[in-house]
């Protein structure tokens, strides 16, 4: 998971470095042969796309660094953790529902994804298979039963 996440996430810088210093030069370049800087719309959209793409660069390299920083052996194996299915059991409706613990600022979310920090996150992180879980929403509070728990490690 976070092999393929740095995967991923490389090939976008990879895209956004070659953008930054190919495709928006050369934008730039045509834009400034037009002549008037000051009322050329391309110059300008040119300009604002070159800051985002560095911006965006930033934020990819900050997120790559923190994702190197993980230890997957620092992530237990018997209970919940960074990258856990969590299934569990409605203790009120006997419903079957998954999560799927992911990072806080996860772009791409499937269904039944909630980052740890989530107040479902947070309160499936370190749990095991058969423990009870409670819930505490601005509406009510739900209990739930840990009925299966596949870890990272699992994968």
């Amino acid at each position: 998971m976070i092999e393929a996440l740095k995967k991923k996430l490389g090939a976008e810088g990879e895209k956004l470095l070659h953008e930054l210093h190919v495709i928006l030069p050369a934008e730039i370049r045509r834009a400034v042969e037009m002549g008037d800087l000051k009322e050329n719309s391309e110059y300008k959209a040119a300009l604002e796309r070159q800051q985002f793409v560095q911006a965006r660069l930033g934020q990819l390299t900050q997120r790559l660094s923190k994702l190197s920083a993980i230890d997957p052996s620092q992530i237990p194996k018997d209970k919940a953790g960074l990258g856990s299915k969590v299934v569990v059991v409605c203790q009120d409706t006997k419903a079957k529902e998954t999560y799927h613990l992911v990072f806080g600022d996860s772009e791409d979310f499937d269904e039944g994804h909630v980052t740890m920090m989530s107040p479902i996150g947070r309160s499936l992180l370190g749990v095991a298979v058969g423990d009870l879980v409670t819930l505490k929403l601005p509406t009510r509070t739900r209990k739930m039963k840990v009925v299966e728990l596949v870890t990272i490690h699992d994968v």
